[in-house]
């Protein structure tokens, strides 16, 4: 598109309307303001133009402004009370301290549409101004009922403190990437911890550009409270029924729930089997108290599922060499006695949870730090406060339905 064209033919600019969905209630809650602009029959996205950083800015502004009051006419014009989410580059919106966006907003407020309604989506990653001034507004912004939703989560080098800071009501996370590389198990790490953190700082998840069915299960499966993309609705220049996927949501998240009760129950299964035959061996097996013996004994009876067994004491201390499988063969490594391993996320915890209930416990799917792979661990209180670790092996995970996911 002709930059020249689009700001001579502003009347060809007009608002679309992408809904936003929710879990809890699988309705419209909302709907995302994209500009287009009309070229015959077709509508042209106005992203290009707005991304464009030799079309000067208040080209830009301009017509981003207007697509927002053309929205906001429509908004007031509609019965929908649904919240609208406004897109701002940052270093654009802060080129006049936001002074003309909180004019158009007050001016829409005094016709009758609640900031309350407002959502500003942001991107903070790649914003090259003073971020003390930009707390100061966003804080006015959230005084007034303005709700803030941080964009981009996962593409950019954003630091946390400045999340933390922004205090964002909602994270909003592109799952663009995840359709590319489904096996990417990095990335999938990492939208994991971007869910943990908007659990920590109070944000509600968004997740976007959903175009396919697993990325919806994802999207549930990793705290997702709210929806959005081409699988669920396309762009359109009207608002939509506010239940339009009401039952569509429904069946899906039914069969999502039962694959993922069906996958516990796999897991709850082999940490039972675990239990059963541990404690088989340590009633029936003759045994010393040093411990590399005893590894040796129950690799011996965990041959096909395990590649790494340990025992620590209670504060973490290893008090055993590493009993490891290596291409094939059983080795001691002498060198991990001593090491202290509290540091690891839920180790203490977890062995809380062993001291209080008397019984083992199955770790949830993640990378070892030393051979890269998928794996889980079974943990074992065993007497006079130490605990046997058991590392289970990709490969056998890999033969066992649900416990690689």
């Amino acid at each position: 598109m002709d930059p020249l064209e689009i700001l001579t033919k502003s009347e060809r600019v007009v608002p679309f309307f992408q809904a936003i969905f929710s879990a809890d209630e699988h309705r419209v809650i909302g709907y995302e303001i994209l500009g287009r602009f009309q070229t015959g029959e077709e509508f042209e996205s106005l992203g290009p133009f707005f991304q464009d950083v030799h079309i000067p800015e208040e080209f830009r502004i301009e017509i981003d402004n207007l697509v927002l009051t053309k929205a906001l006419e429509k908004a007031l014009m509609s019965e929908e009370e649904t919240l609208l989410f406004i897109n701002r580059e940052l270093d654009l919106l802060m080129a006049d301290n936001g002074e003309q966006l909180l004019s158009i907003l007050q001016e829409f407020e005094e016709k009758g549409l609640s900031l309350n309604r407002i959502v500003l989506e942001i991107s903070e990653g790649n914003y090259n101004g003073d971020i003390t001034d930009l707390n100061h507004f966003l804080r006015y912004l959230k005084a007034l009922g303005i709700k803030i939703a941080l964009d981009k989560m996962g593409e950019e080098n954003g630091q946390l403190d400045r999340i933390s800071q922004l205090s964002p009501d909602i994270l909003k996370v592109d799952l663009k990437a995840l359709r590319t590389d489904i096996g990417n198990t990095t990335l999938k790490d990492i939208l994991f911890s971007i869910s943990l953190l908007a659990r920590k700082v109070g944000a509600s998840l968004l997740f976007t550009s959903i175009e396919m069915d697993f990325q919806l299960q994802f999207a549930w499966l990793n705290g997702g409270r709210y929806y959005q993309g081409f699988f669920l609705h396309k762009p359109n220049s009207d608002f939509t029924e506010e239940y339009v996927c009401k039952k569509e949501l429904q069946s899906k998240f039914e069969k999502y729930i039962e694959h993922e009760k069906n996958k516990l129950a796999m897991v709850y299964r082999l940490a039972d089997g675990l239990q059963e035959k541990l404690q088989q061996f340590f009633l029936s097996s003759k045994k010393g108290s040093e411990p590399d013996p005893t590894l040796k004994l129950i690799a011996e009876e965990l041959e096909d599922m395990s590649f790494r067994l340990y025992i620590c004491d209670e504060n973490g201390i290893q008090q055993s060499s590493n009993y490891f499988k290596k291409d094939k063969n059983w080795i001691l490594q002498a060198e991990y006695k001593g090491k202290n391993w509290s540091w690891r996320p839920y180790f203490l915890e977890n062995i809380v949870k062993m001291n209080r209930d008397q019984k083992g416990l199955l770790s949830d799917l993640y990378s070892d730090l030393e051979t890269g792979q998928n794996i889980r661990t079974f943990s074992y209180p065993l007497k006079n406060g130490q605990f046997l670790f058991i590392d289970l092996s990709y490969e056998f995970l890999y033969e066992q339905e649900g416990l690689l996911r």
